[in-house]
């Protein structure tokens, strides 16, 4: 069985910051995928707001730069997904991936982020990949002409509407409130876009297709009226949920966010979490490196201190 000394689960900016920082510790981090590589950041096609790059640069760029750049200081990389994780018995931590291989480690830190919510509603998982996405930068090149909406009302929803509207001839974002909840900012540039129009106090109730989605049944929550509405892709930007179920009766947990302290410990000593996966409130790439850079110098020195305590009870029993 494989003895790592820091495994990371996850690969999006607090995951791969983490691999840098512990890598250059000479620690050399194993890093484990996951589903995505980079995380949700990947997906994104522009970012605007990450200090030093004064043009945007893309999610995908960006995440693989840090990939690079920690690979360059030693951290490894596993093409898996981690499956199970016992931190009730202690160090070694005992972990299991996708691929059915089992490792020890040392120490964890935890940075699987979170996954795009679902509306529950009729049609959505049919048609999910036939008209119905989580992300515009993966599938808006399909709607090209087309008419989509989008649901949502914060920063992710309107940014990926702005972005739709390079590729669709309309965009309808439908949202349950009277009031954009995204950044001034991004509300202005959306109001000002002539393909993007706004369907308020509504939701989405089902989609409807026949092999591919061709309309959604809409409900104003303040009337009830129900009416079909046309629509040749639906994109669903309303949040995500932490990807920490295989953590949970083992890990301090606040709806399903990973409970950490200021030095980004978990409830279980010598796991650490950093990213969306204990951050609902910014979930920003920049929070992320920042929480990511924290958990890593804080592994270094919590293990530093495991590792002295220890030699000094071999020493004081070999007296």
């Amino acid at each position: 069985m494989q003895h790592e000394k820091v495994v990371i689960i996850g690969s999006g900016p607090a995951g791969l910051t983490a691999a840098l920082y512990t890598a250059r510790a000479n620690l050399n981090p194993l890093v484990f995928i996951g589903n995505q590589f980079g995380g949700q950041a990947a997906l994104t096609h522009e970012i605007e707001n990450y200090p030093g790059f004064v043009e945007a640069i893309s999610g995908a760029e960006l995440t693989e730069r840090m990939r690079e750049q920690a690979e360059r200081f030693g951290a490894r990389y596993e093409y898996a997904s981690i499956t199970e994780a016992d931190f009730k018995n202690g160090r070694p931590f005992r972990i299991k991936d996708d691929n059915g291989n089992e490792y020890l480690a040392e120490t964890v830190i935890v940075t699987s982020g979170a996954d795009p919510r679902k509306l529950g509603v009729p049609g959505e998982k049919e048609y999910t990949g036939k008209g119905v996405s989580y992300c515009g930068t993966c599938d808006g090149f399909f709607f090209r002409g087309k008419h989509i909406i989008v649901v949502g009302g914060g920063d992710s929803a309107i940014e990926e509407g702005i972005f739709l509207t390079r590729f669709a001839s309309k965009v309808d974002v439908v949202h349950r409130r009277d009031s954009l909840r995204a950044g001034k900012l991004l509300q202005d540039r959306a109001f000002r876009n002539e393909k993007m129009n706004f369907i308020w106090n509504t939701v989405v109730e089902e989609v409807v297709g026949n092999g591919k989605v061709d309309h959604v049944r809409l409900r104003n929550v303040e009337t009830n009226e129900v009416y079909d509405y046309p629509a040749e892709g639906v994109f669903i930007f309303i949040g995500h949920d932490p990807n920490s179920s295989i953590y949970a009766g083992q890990i301090e947990m606040e709806d399903g966010y990973i409970v950490t302290d200021k030095h980004m410990m978990t409830s279980v000593p010598g796991v650490f979490a950093a990213g969306e996966i204990q951050d609902p409130i910014y979930r920003q790439v920049a929070t992320s490196v920042g929480q990511g850079t924290a958990a890593a110098m804080s592994l270094e020195r919590w293990l530093s201190h495991q590792e002295a305590l220890e030699e000094a009870e071999k020493a004081e029993a070999s007296a």
